[in-house]
Order: structure tokens, then C-alpha cells, then sequence
């Protein structure tokens, strides 16, 4: 447990270095004609784009869109591994720039404490999410796939940050 801890603390700190220099101005930015985005509703809540059929070319998405798109997969995740009602897509809006980063800093404490948490007989525990009831995977595949998501994403946020900076 204490590896899976660290993987994560070593991902988070690269969230954390990109979540903190963001400016309010860099979740809309958008760096191609073709983005995915959040956009304000009439009373404005704001949601995601989104196709359940993969767009091509595939979209280039914002960081807005990248923050929403942490905010649902890890409320899922945890969702799953806590027994919760898991949350619909269309039910995770967006909070807003400020608002999303406190939000995924509270999905990363729950996580942290999630991990310390789980014992080896928890870890070998059948999983269906991300993958489907049937795939075999456990509790740790689940684990691994979250670090490895977030660190994607994160990384994404992190490109698409300095690629605005150095553009204006």
C-alpha cells in the first residue's frame, strides 16, 4: 500500500505544480479551432462537451474541459470503490476555474485517504470500474488506472498551460 501511496503522491505533485500556476483566463482558452469545452447553461451551470461516439478528428480539449473531466472520473472512482451511488456524466458540472481546483484538491484528500485505507485483501477485490463486471480486473488495476489518468491529464493541463503563456 505504501507504493501505491507514493505513485500517487508523485502524480499529485505534478498536479499540483500546474492546478497552482493556473490563472482564471487559462480554463477557456482555446488553442484550435476544434476544442472541447465547458460551456454555461441558461442558468448558468456549466457543462462539458461531450459525444458518446469518438469524434474525428478528436477535439482539442481545454483545460476547463480537462479540470471537468477530473472532477467526473474521480468522483466515479470513488463512487465505485466506496459503494456510493455512482454519478451520471450529465449529472458533473462544471464549478468554475477557482472552484474546480478546491474540487479536485477535495477528490485528491478523499483519494489519499481512500488509499491508506485498503489492505492487500482489498486490493485483490473484484473492480468492474473502468472496465466492465466481467474483466477480471481488481481494486489495485482500478488504483493504477487513476494514477495513470491523472497523470495524463495533469500533463495535458500542464501543455496547454504553457503553450498559452508562451502565445501571447
Amino acid at each position: 500500500m505504501k507504493e501505491l501511496v507514493g505513485q500517487f503522491e508523485l502524480a499529485w505533485a505534478l498536479a499540483e505544480l500546474h492546478l497552482s500556476a493556473l490563472t482564471e483566463d487559462d480554463f477557456l482558452w482555446e488553442p484550435a479551432d476544434l476544442v472541447w469545452t465547458v460551456r454555461p447553461d441558461a442558468s448558468g451551470v456549466w457543462w462539458p462537451d461531450w459525444s458518446d461516439a469518438e469524434p474525428d478528428p478528436i477535439p482539442v480539449p481545454t483545460i476547463g474541459w480537462l479540470t471537468w473531466h477530473i472532477t467526473w472520473w474521480w468522483s466515479v472512482t470513488l463512487a465505485h470503490l466506496d459503494g456510493e451511488a455512482v454519478p451520471d456524466r450529465t449529472e458533473v458540472s462544471w464549478p468554475g476555474g477557482a472552484a474546480v481546483v478546491d474540487r479536485i484538491r477535495e477528490l485528491a484528500d478523499r483519494w489519499r485517504a481512500t488509499l491508506v485505507g485498503l489492505d492487500a485483501t482489498d486490493l485483490q477485490a473484484a473492480a468492474a470500474f473502468p472496465w466492465g463486471p466481467d474483466s477480471g480486473r481488481t481494486v489495485a488495476d482500478t488504483v493504477l488506472w487513476l494514477h495513470v489518468e491523472l497523470t495524463k491529464n495533469v500533463a495535458e493541463i500542464g501543455q496547454l498551460r504553457l503553450l498559452r503563456a508562451v502565445s501571447h
